[in-house]
């Protein structure tokens, strides 16, 4: 589950049971989604949200022992299908969320836990006591469209293709030197006292929500495009 607190015009979404893990199964994406919908619903411009986790992971990837627990092999392709589906309602409604977002990782991410961190506008990291790992290849998983997308559209080049082809176990220092993460802390409450800052700061700003989402949305156009979310019309204001 996760819990979502306001703080101001900051929201913070704090990802929390399962043994520290926060794996992902219906019960926790369905939190998550549904706390999106709530900061949505009571954002204001200059809102921002950030999002925390405790324990040894920020998030160790979908609930695999919640798919394997199916009678039968028919019903485990359901479940881990149910869980794709989920993951990219999650990726839609932090794109179309109207207002900064930042991730402070200040654990381990692993496979949807990766996805879940790049679905905000800013990514934070520990330095060395987390790493983002991309076990697809090594579980013999096809990543399917839209985190394609969405690996092209936060990540470039090589930095990609390490993550994705060579499933490295990428540190803090190295996601900073790779341009994944945007900065580095040593320990657990620098990065969620620096995630709270950076929302602080851009809060601040005063930006019109919706004008921030659209402007989101055109920067990743092609994210958007599979994902079937549409530009919305917003009045030009008197300047």
């Amino acid at each position: 589950m996760c819990s979502l607190e306001k703080r101001g015009n900051l929201f913070i979404l704090i990802l929390n049971g399962q043994n520290g893990e926060h794996r992902l199964n219906p019960n926790l994406f369905s939190s998550i989604i549904s706390a999106l919908s709530r900061a949505k619903a009571e954002s204001t411009r200059g809102s921002a949200l950030v999002t925390l986790s405790h324990g040894k992971f920020f998030c160790n990837g979908f609930d695999l022992d919640w798919v394997n627990a199916a009678g039968s092999d028919e019903e485990t392709q359901q479940r881990f299908n149910l869980l794709l589906d989920y993951l990219k309602q999650l990726v839609l409604a932090f794109i179309s969320l109207p207002m900064p977002t930042i991730a402070a990782v200040n654990g381990h991410a692993a496979a949807g836990g990766v996805v879940l961190a790049l679905c905000h506008d800013y990514v934070l990291m520990r330095r060395h006591r987390s790493v983002l790992n991309m076990i697809d290849l090594d579980l013999g998983i096809k990543i399917p469209e839209p985190f394609m997308a969405l690996f092209r559209a936060k990540i470039s080049g090589s930095a990609r293709r390490d993550l994705l082809l060579r499933g490295l176990k990428i540190k803090g220092e190295e996601a900073l030197k790779m341009g994944i993460v945007e900065a580095v802390y040593d320990g657990d409450e620098e990065v969620t006292n620096a995630g709270i800052k950076m929302a602080d700061d851009l809060a601040k700003r005063n930006w019109h929500g919706e004008v921030y989402a659209e402007i989101r949305k055109g920067l990743y156009s092609e994210l958007c495009d599979i994902l079937g979310i549409a530009s919305t019309p917003i009045a030009t204001p008197k300047l």
